[in-house]
């Protein structure tokens, strides 16, 4: 069987570059988006910013060219934070559109290749904040419509070959987890006393979760959510 191309987005650090790393162990070759490429990308990428719509279009057909793709990892995130009383509007807009907006144009552009093959994987990278953590309304809710998102796909697509599944971590090792919650800060504390684990998890650890659900024999699994949150989704 000729290698699988699994787009990633997000790929040049953390979750994403984990998930890319995880990809070409199994002999498949990672298809990387993000701002700017790592010199060590363990397969092909495309330097592209996300939260633009048009830019996004133009490397999406740049990829297609290059052959079809058969699996896609929607893990580009965006984070904007806010307590009920006090949110931006703006942040709103901002967080759904790279959160969900992207995912819908990467899956929409890359379906027919899949469709026509018979075969597909959609994994899409969500949050334990979706089941209520406080004031993360704005990315959390974006969150929420990627999980609604899934479900849909998962129905619309069931007699298709194609899966669709998320996968939602907990508190994970990464710049984005980082810059808010900084090692040993009172927030950072307060965050790991809803996780039994009592740890944050590293992106490999969750890459083995997202990889899981790319897998030949996953095909009889769609529309779940995967939790990767240290025991968090069942913390009372």
């Amino acid at each position: 069987m000729s290698p699988r191309r699994v787009l990633i987005t997000g790929a040049s650090k953390g979750i994403g570059r984990a998930v890319a790393d995880r990809v070409a162990g199994a002999g498949n070759i990672p298809v990387g988006l993000a701002r700017s490429g790592p010199a060590d990308f363990p397969g092909e990428f495309y330097e592209v910013d996300l939260a633009d719509r048009a830019a996004t279009a133009d490397v999406l057909d740049a990829v297609l060219a290059a052959g079809p793709i058969d699996a896609v990892v929607n893990n580009v995130g965006f984070v904007r934070f806010g307590r009920i009383g006090s949110i931006d509007l703006d942040h709103l807009f901002d967080t759904y559109d790279v959160n969900v907006r992207v995912a819908v144009q990467v899956v929409q552009a890359t379906l027919p290749g899949m469709l026509a093959a018979g075969w597909g994987r959609i994994v899409n990278v969500t949050s334990l904040t979706t089941l209520g953590t406080p004031e993360r309304t704005p990315y959390a809710a974006a969150k929420a419509a990627l999980e609604a998102c899934t479900r849909i796909w998962a129905k619309e697509l069931a007699a298709t070959g194609v899966t669709a599944n998320a996968v939602a971590p907990g508190p994970t090792e990464t710049e984005l987890y980082r810059e808010r919650s900084p090692i040993g800060s009172e927030r950072e504390a307060r965050l790991l006393e809803s996780v039994p684990m009592r740890r944050v998890g590293s992106p490999r650890e969750v890459a083995h979760a997202i990889h899981a659900l790319l897998d030949e024999d996953a095909g009889y699994i769609t529309g779940q959510v995967l939790r990767a949150d240290g025991g968090g989704s069942i913390a009372g």
